[in-house]
């Protein structure tokens, strides 16, 4: 695929990463773009991420052969009549939503089914907006593809070849199907996440000590509660009936734990958290799942000025990305103080054995 004009209404975190990596990996794309937000629009511009800037849902994107929905849910669904004008019956319609019953009930009013494939990257980050887009949050993430009954073949297999060269994982399913697996593995976990932090806020005594000695395994469960409120409200509101279905299990589940804890029953409880065990390193032991491993290591440093910019200064001169590096202050589940993550497992490697001969004590993270 040589030559290739691609749209996109919306252009946030998702939407953008899906141009930066249209960008880096088809040659000769086009990419139009409108968003609501102007400063956005010059961002995409000022990076060469876009092309065209689009002051309205206009005649721009007649031309397109994708059009990319990134706006939320909602106004997805509102932004189809405003569509359906100026789309060419040869496009490609398709969305990013991680909810697809909505979208696709609002495409068959609209009369657009034949030309339109609900389209879910299984990715993200708690940090939203395309000033935090990038290409590489596709890779190798599943991009799940919903197709209408009435698109053609031919239409779903370009697709399906294009998540491939953005370096994605495409997988196709029943849009239905799509909604209760992705409130169970996505959706509940946001729901949970929320609930949790929530209750620490409440229970905190006076000076807050419980949020100062937060452990890792706290941050990690509840990390994704620092995603976008009105995304995930949203979703809440679209995928309703799958999520509260899900709730009312995990909160029987709960009071099963209750229960237990209350009758002092360790064998139940041991198994409670085998089992988990053992189904969790499963995710990590497949190699397409989808759970990757962290590419996160550990390493001991001085407490003095300059030593964490000198970690960072070795790794820079050595050309070694970091995603994210910082201080680890409870080292209950995690040893070593300072903590840095890499986007990719070559990265980790080839840190490890440049601060190893520099003689720093290392901590990698399974």
């Amino acid at each position: 695929m040589t030559s290739l004009t691609c749209g996109f209404i919306g252009l946030g975190l998702i939407g953008g990463s899906i141009a930066r990596a249209l960008k880096e990996k088809i040659p000769n794309v086009k990419v139009i773009a409108y968003d609501v937000r102007p400063e956005t629009l010059q961002a995409a511009l000022e990076t060469h991420t876009a092309d065209i800037a689009a002051s309205s849902i206009d005649h721009s994107f007649s031309q397109c052969d994708y059009l990319f929905l990134c706006a939320p849910v909602q106004k997805n669904d509102a932004n189809l009549e405003e569509v359906k004008k100026v789309i060419s019956p040869s496009c490609l319609l398709t969305d990013v939503g991680s909810v697809k019953s909505g979208i696709h009930s609002a495409v068959e009013r609209a009369g657009l089914s034949a030309q339109f494939i609900g389209g879910h990257p299984m990715a993200g980050s708690e940090r939203t907006g395309f000033v935090n887009s990038r290409a590489l949050l596709l890779e190798n993430a599943y991009y799940i593809l919903t197709p209408t009954d009435t698109v053609p073949r031919q239409k779903v297999d370009a697709y399906r070849e294009l998540v491939q060269k953005l370096g994605a994982i495409p997988l196709i399913l029943d849009f239905g199907l799509h909604d209760y697996v992705t409130a169970a593995i996505s959706h509940l976990p946001h729901v949970i996440a929320a609930s949790l932090v929530n209750l620490i806020r409440e229970k905190d005594s006076p000076d807050s000590i419980m949020r100062l000695i937060a452990a890792g395994g706290f941050k990690d469960i509840t990390r994704i509660a620092s995603s976008s409120a009105v995304m995930w409200q949203q979703v809440c509101l679209t995928n309703t009936e799958n999520i509260a279905l899900l709730l009312s299990s995990y909160i029987d589940s709960l009071a099963a734990v209750k229960d237990q804890l209350l009758k002092r029953d360790g064998e139940a409880l041991y198994q409670l958290f085998d089992s988990a065990r053992i189904y969790r390193d499963s995710f990590l032991d497949a190699s397409s799942g989808p759970i990757k491993r962290s590419y996160t290591l550990n390493l001991d440093i001085a407490d003095e000025p300059g030593a964490l910019a000198a970690v960072a200064t070795i790794l820079a001169l050595n050309q070694i990305n970091i995603k994210n590096i910082g201080i680890v202050h409870n080292r209950e589940y995690e040893g070593g103080v300072l903590k840095i993550e890499f986007y990719e497992e070559d990265s980790i490697e080839k840190a490890s054995q440049i601060l190893s001969a520099k003689g720093y004590a290392l901590h990698p993270l399974q």
